[in-house]
């Protein structure tokens, strides 16, 4: 039986993958009104950075005050890897490749994790992750067309993919960080350290401030690349915040297939917003990964659960 706890975190994972899924598209009409991917990522992290820092003063000084030691590597680390990195990378994918497909990539991010779980923690699977992991690979070589040398743009390919591998430090750092701080100080310390990062990468002192004005369309509607780029801001930190307080409740390889959700709104949003449309093999493959990929969390997930009651057996019996 599911526990009130880990239903609330499913909950919460899967409200944030449905705002993550809308981003892409507010981010991409940004880029092709002029700004660069890591320009758009820069203005994403600084929005949301404030809002983080507002809402985390408070309990940031009394974390101070109180003599915690807050973790600042392992938060500098989640600031560059979880949200700058990832970021960047995925706006990269998203100007060369369709939106949906950039996420498809991104996502292979829990597969890494269940590669890390398997080889890092040294947690035997079942045969069943393994399968999953074939089944994701084998979607991934149906999604890109590789029987026609590679259709898709090789640098969205390999930005997609880089995508993926910090997305997974999203998951894994975020279900340890969130154990030891407070969420409203993880996003706080996470994006002001993205900002910095990125600000010699994303130059503002060249940004073309102009494209902020200028007229973008979206779902047929005309708007302005501010109220884009508002949007994106908002969307990303509602999203962040919901995720990573689901990561109290649930595991990462659960946290990450439920994340799934996001590539299917992702692809919705960018159909119903830029008119971006997949081919048949695109869809069949994207849905043969999603399949592989919840075969291979649920496994996972199963995996710990099990090892999690034994642990609580054996302590009633010491008990």
């Amino acid at each position: 039986m599911t526990s009130p706890r880990a239903a609330l975190g499913v909950t919460l994972v899967l409200l944030a993958s449905l705002f993550f899924g809308v981003c892409g598209p507010f981010g991409k009409v940004v880029i092709q009104a002029g700004l660069t991917p890591i320009q758009v990522t820069w203005l994403r992290i600084c929005g949301v950075g404030l809002l983080a820092l507002a809402v985390a003063a408070v309990p940031l000084v009394r974390t101070l005050r109180s003599g915690t030691r807050l973790p600042w590597g392992a938060l500098a680390l989640f600031g560059l890897t979880a949200i700058a990195a990832v970021q960047a990378f995925y706006f990269i994918a998203v100007e060369r490749l369709p939106v949906g497909i950039a996420l498809l990539l991104e996502f292979m991010g829990p597969i890494v994790v269940v590669a890390w779980v398997r080889f890092v923690r040294r947690t035997i699977l079942p045969r069943s992750a393994v399968i999953g992991v074939l089944l994701s690979l084998v979607g991934l070589c149906i999604v890109v067309e590789v029987w026609s040398g590679l259709r898709l743009d090789a640098v969205g390919l390999i930005a997609g993919s880089a995508a993926a591998a910090c997305q997974a430090t999203y998951f894994l750092s975020g279900e340890k960080l969130t154990a030891r701080v407070d969420v409203r100080v993880l996003l706080a310390v996470g994006f002001a350290a993205g900002a910095v990062a990125l600000a010699p990468l994303a130059a503002p002192w060249t940004l073309d401030w102009a494209v902020l004005s200028s007229e973008v369309t979206l779902g047929g509607v005309d708007t302005t690349g501010l109220v884009s780029i508002i949007a994106l801001v908002a969307c990303t930190a509602v999203a962040y915040g919901l995720g990573l307080s689901g990561l109290r409740f649930v595991s990462a390889p659960v946290a990450g297939a439920i994340g799934y959700a996001e590539v299917v709104v992702a692809s919705l949003a960018a159909w119903a917003l830029l008119g971006e449309a997949l081919t048949i093999p695109q869809v069949v493959g994207g849905l043969v990964v999603i399949a592989g990929v919840f075969t291979a969390q649920r496994a996972v997930a199963a995996k710990r659960t099990g090892v999690e009651e034994e642990a609580e057996e054996a302590a009633v019996t010491k008990v």
